[in-house]
């Protein structure tokens, strides 16, 4: 009899691993200095020092509209943006804290906007929310391995009260979820060392979660933190494992499974240059090619990707950013049958590049030039027909005479010749599978 954590989680991700692509946002106060979301960390700055983003903190050209519109023309179905970051700046109208942007030059709930913005869209939305907290007093300061004031004797952390930022964040969480409607995923991050699992009272917040939004997806993070998994991965996960696996800035070279070798749900984020949140001085993006080969790796291992980008201080994404998205809308609108809805073949990786995979569906995705005709893992006398997904064309599936030798294998080129690909970012045929 299967685990009924494991069967309600199968249930809850099931819209989840349909929709395979989601857009992350990282945005926050931190745009202003423009050097990355972990500013605070790497520079030791202190509160009093990193106020002044606080006070100057006014997004004039924030359009969450415009940022639902660039989501969904790149065929993103999914978006999750940093309700609360680790500097503890938060971008919806709590009433549990001062250090809201309600309260800055901007004077919005930022969260709301971006809620009804992308909901209009269609598109199911998610808020992160960081267990760390670098502003809040209750958290340890100078005994922390990450808080900016680590090892800073001006900083003890005599008199801090560690239930108190748990009663502080428990409610947080509660507000998101009571106030903002209805919530797709909700993406805490992160646990280390001993600040992890019941540290954060996870059992306690799961319940409390559970009984207000009950198809709320969570990751697995408090419990795990990005190179680690924790619990998700064995028979008897607990309550606070998580629905899906979140590993970052990489997709593990087999997928996510179980001990037993069972794909469980994941989720790869990565960044689409090298930082989460905008850092004015990074252009080293990732090419449309690379952003499609990579969504196609994901989901030919059974997983997603949450594709990150960063917004500038004035409420913008960069230019750079918003170029790629749509070049890779535009391979999306052609080819997203072979996305949405698929998962991993029973075929093995071909040579020139990857298979997904829907009911008798088989999507071809063709990385690679060959030399004369494309080989596929299957005969001939097993395949019903063949179509280039792009535009529907007729894709012939032969076995050519310098190839009788392999008999269980098919072959087929783009016009009688195998070059140039049709497709540059990447070629997918169609083959239908007899039943």
């Amino acid at each position: 009899m299967e685990n009924p954590i494991i069967e309600a989680r199968t249930q809850r991700t099931q819209w989840f691993l349909d929709s395979r692509f989601g857009m992350f946002i990282h945005w926050g106060l931190y745009a202003i200095p423009a050097r990355g979301e972990w500013i605070r960390n790497i520079e030791r700055i202190t509160e009093e020092d990193y106020r002044v983003y606080f006070d100057e903190f006014d997004p004039i050209y924030y359009n969450p509209k415009e940022w639902a519109k660039l989501a969904k023309e790149a065929g993103m179905k999914y978006a999750v943006l940093t309700a609360k970051h680790h500097d503890g700046f938060c971008l919806f109208d709590s009433k549990l804290t001062d250090y809201k942007s309600t309260n800055t030059q901007c004077g919005r709930d930022l969260v709301r906007e971006f809620l009804d913005a992308f909901r209009a869209e269609g598109i199911k939305v998610g808020l992160y929310y960081s267990l760390l907290d670098w502003h809040h007093p209750d958290y340890p300061h100078c005994s922390d391995r990450i808080h900016p004031m680590r090892e800073n004797p001006a900083y003890p952390d005599e008199g801090r009260d560690f239930s108190r930022y748990i009663e502080y964040f428990h409610g947080q969480v509660k507000e998101l979820l009571t106030n903002y409607g209805r919530l797709d995923i909700m993406w805490f991050d992160f646990s280390y060392g001993d600040m992890c699992g019941e540290k954060w009272e996870a059992t306690k917040l799961m319940e409390m979660i559970r009984s207000i939004q009950p198809w709320l997806i969570v990751d697995n993070r408090l419990e795990a933190a990005g190179e680690t998994y924790g619990s998700i991965i064995t028979d008897n996960p607990t309550v606070y494992s998580g629905d899906f696996a979140s590993p970052e800035q990489m997709i593990p070279p087999e997928g996510m499974t179980d001990i037993h070798g069972n794909s469980i749900p994941w989720e790869s984020c990565i960044t689409l240059n090298d930082h989460w949140g905008y850092c004015a001085a990074d252009h080293h993006y990732k090419s449309p090619r690379m952003v499609v080969r990579n969504l196609v790796e994901c989901v030919s291992k059974n997983g997603n990707m949450l594709l990150n980008v960063g917004p500038n201080a004035k409420g913008e994404i960069p230019a750079e950013s918003v170029a790629i998205l749509k070049e890779v809308g535009k391979w999306m609108k052609e080819n997203s049958d072979s996305i949405y809805g698929c998962g991993i073949s029973d075929m093995p990786k071909p040579d020139w590049g990857r298979y997904t995979q829907k009911g008798n569906k088989l999507y071809a995705h063709i990385f690679e030039e060959c030399i004369n005709a494309v080989a596929l893992d299957i005969s001939a006398d097993k395949i019903e027909k063949a179509r280039l997904l792009m535009d529907g064309s007729e894709i012939q599936v032969t076995v050519p005479w310098n190839a009788v030798a392999f008999p269980n294998k098919s072959f087929f080129t783009f016009g009688g010749q195998s070059f140039p690909l049709p497709d540059e970012l990447d070629t997918v045929v169609e083959i239908t599978l007899k039943d």
